[in-house]
């Protein structure tokens, strides 16, 4: 196959590995695969130069960038593209703009990771759904939102993302013990973490006060210095919030070796990969009951759920991780067992199995 996935996204870095992970997923089995971002993004440093995955410079202005689109076909005529995977909001207007106008053979899907804030308008919902193949949504939870929207549940397919095998041993015990030293945490410390950028880790604050535990250490990756600090001085919190700002993607691992619980208290994730990096590292998760976190997490089985906006739900539940030693370790074994139904093997196989169906099924269709 032919592929070209196109994203403009460069400030969410776990989406941008996402796609990174499957262009080259996809390279490795010896499809040709390109990969459209801005020039100088995250995702350029991801692929650019890499392995069999070409990076091709494409900076949007608007969704209606007629120069952008007429280069997206010169692209898809030039590299007999077959299929086109647009991931964010421009992407996925001008890759139906290009089909449309141009009567461009390839198939375009649209890959949805998160809640849909620009979904569900009537004339938004029959484009996306009219002039695409098939959205792909990264959790049954997500289609169900999408559904909830107004999308059709046949314009909707499910492919979880997965994490490669070698992520899983980019960390040391000498860069854990580094992160140690940085942060003052000494063996023993009760440590809550979140990985993320800003998604509402102001609940873990508020839920560490009403834990009344001065002692516990709130380690945030992902958010800027003093993001918090207003809220911390507001709460009296006298918890030391420690920011460990962006963190590349290969030094993540070490940290979720540090943390007691580690907390993802969003609810925008369309599935939560951040919470299979930490199963794996044997950090027990605490979680938002949202969306597809839902795919991830069962509730007392590998992990805990408490509802948005509930505190005194997630510092009961941040504390039975810490104090509950049998709970603990079944949430760890759990756990381990999770991270092998989402690795990225599985991931690329599913992409490539519905990219080269969908092929196969227009063929029939035109076949005379």
């Amino acid at each position: 196959m032919n592929v070209l996935l196109i994203t403009q996204e460069d400030y969410l870095t776990g989406a941008a590995h996402s796609v990174a992970f499957l262009a080259e997923g996809l390279a490795e089995r010896g499809h040709r695969v390109w990969v459209m971002a801005k020039p100088g993004s995250f995702l350029e440093e991801l692929v650019g130069e890499k392995g069999a995955v070409r990076f091709l410079p494409l900076t949007l202005r608007s969704r209606w960038d007629w120069k952008a689109i007429t280069h997206l076909r010169d692209v898809v005529r030039a590299h007999d593209i077959q299929i086109v995977n647009a991931q964010s909001s421009k992407d996925r207007y001008v890759s139906i703009f290009a089909r449309l106008f141009f009567g461009l053979p390839c198939l375009v899907f649209h890959t949805r990771r998160q809640y849909p804030l620009s979904a569900g308008g009537p004339l938004q919902t029959w484009l996306y759904t009219r002039f695409t193949e098939r959205i792909i949504v990264i959790s049954h939870e997500l289609k169900q939102i999408f559904i909830k929207k107004g999308y059709p549940a046949r314009s909707l397919h499910v492919i979880h993302n997965g994490i490669p095998a070698s992520r899983l041993a980019q960390w040391s015990s000498a860069q854990v013990d580094a992160i140690r030293a940085r942060f003052m945490i000494a063996p023993g410390d009760v440590v809550v973490g979140a990985v993320s950028r800003p998604k509402k880790q102001e609940q873990i604050l508020k839920a560490v006060k009403q834990l009344g535990n001065p002692q516990i250490k709130i380690v945030l990756v992902g958010v800027p210095e003093g993001h918090y600090d207003a809220l911390r001085a507001e709460l009296g919190l006298a918890n030391p919030v420690m920011y460990a700002g962006f963190v590349p993607s290969e030094e993540v691992l070490n940290y979720y070796a540090l943390f007691s619980v580690s907390v993802l208290a969003s609810t925008m994730d369309g599935f939560g990969l951040v919470l299979v990096e930490a199963m794996a590292m044997g950090c027990p998760v605490v979680a938002t009951n949202f969306g597809g976190i839902r795919d991830v997490v069962t509730h007392g089985e590998n992990g805990l759920l408490f509802e948005d906006g509930d505190i005194a739900a997630l510092a009961r539940a941040i504390d039975r991780c810490v104090r509950e030693p049998d709970l603990r370790a079944a949430l760890i074994a759990r756990g381990h067992e999770t991270v092998t139904r989402f690795s990225l093997e599985q991931t690329v196989t599913r992409y490539e199995q519905f990219f080269e169906e969908c092929i196969r099924q227009s063929h029939n269709d035109t076949a005379p």
